[in-house]
């Protein structure tokens, strides 16, 4: 009997201890959410490494990138609660999926918006989001209750339908996954258009704001898209010239330092990648001169 009873016992431990793990689990992978002020009526919404901004207005509220389903229902609970106003307007960056998921959680009530090319991806490519209403070439203003955001196509770069969304009257520029602050890019650069990529840049360069807002790490200001086309300018001389050196990917990656920005975020960690993603790019468009004799 007192047998019996020690080995209830110590299946009950067991059991218990299972539960507290998976509850520790699960808390260890709720979502990281919150949303900041900006400047006026501007707000910058968190989900965990992704980051998306929000205008509110007398008349609604206009949101950007959705990020994915959880976080578009978490936000629109939130944007309900915080200022009792519809989201008449959500605007799309550009068509991956890891920031425009979810956008069906406003369709409801707002007006789809996105570039004509990031329409035709997010058909084709079948994107778990809201099909856009509108679409738009080159530029377009956003206007509502009395605010308006700024539209601007900036071509081929990270994707071929990125727009960047400036907010004149809060001084302030949304600009998505091709500029981010002091920080080397995400892994092998895919879905990418060298040397496209530092032209569209270029384009922000040369716009109306002083506040840079990103949807990864924190926010800028205008000179750190400069300090961002410098990074890939370097990175894409450097691989070009190795290249016609006829130097291999490998010896590529062991010698490619460009040390001036050691200390930017994930520098030791995708560094090497973005060698290779510039490398891909560099020999899809080049043709190499053949040795003489071969």
């Amino acid at each position: 009997m007192v047998k019996r009873f020690r080995g209830k016992v110590l299946i009950g431990l067991a059991l218990l201890t299972a539960l507290v793990f998976v509850g520790a689990a699960h808390a260890a992978k709720a979502p990281k959410r919150s949303i900041k002020k900006i400047a006026g009526n501007l707000y910058r919404f968190q989900n965990n490494f992704h980051f998306a901004v929000f205008l509110v207005t007398s008349e609604g509220i206009i949101v950007t990138d959705p990020i994915n389903k959880g976080a578009a229902t978490w936000l629109k609970g939130e944007l309900a609660k915080r200022f009792n106003k519809p989201v008449k307007y959500l605007i799309f960056s550009h068509d991956h999926q890891d920031h425009i998921s979810g956008g069906e959680v406003f369709a409801d009530t707002a007006t789809v918006i996105a570039h004509t090319d990031a329409k035709a991806d997010i058909v084709d490519e079948k994107r778990p989001t809201a099909v856009p209403d509108v679409t738009f070439s080159d530029e377009m203003t956003v206007e509502l209750g009395g605010q308006k955001v700024e539209l601007t196509y900036v071509g081929l770069g990270h994707s071929d339908n990125m727009i960047v969304m400036n907010f004149p009257a809060e001084r302030t520029l949304y600009a998505c996954d091709f500029i981010t602050v002091k920080r080397v890019g995400f892994k092998t650069l895919s879905d990418s258009y060298f040397p496209d990529w530092m032209d569209a840049i270029k384009m922000v360069e040369g716009m109306d704001f002083d506040t840079l807002a990103t949807c990864h790490g924190k926010m800028g200001v205008k000179a750190d898209a400069r300090e961002q086309r410098m990074f890939y300018q370097d990175l894409y001389n450097a691989v070009l010239k190795e290249a016609r050196a006829g130097k291999s990917l490998d010896e590529m990656k062991a010698s490619i330092k460009l040390a001036k920005y050691k200390d930017w975020g994930r520098y030791k960690q995708f560094l090497k990648l973005n060698i290779e993603g510039v490398y891909n790019q560099i020999k899809l468009h080049r043709r190499a001169t053949i040795q003489a004799g071969n």
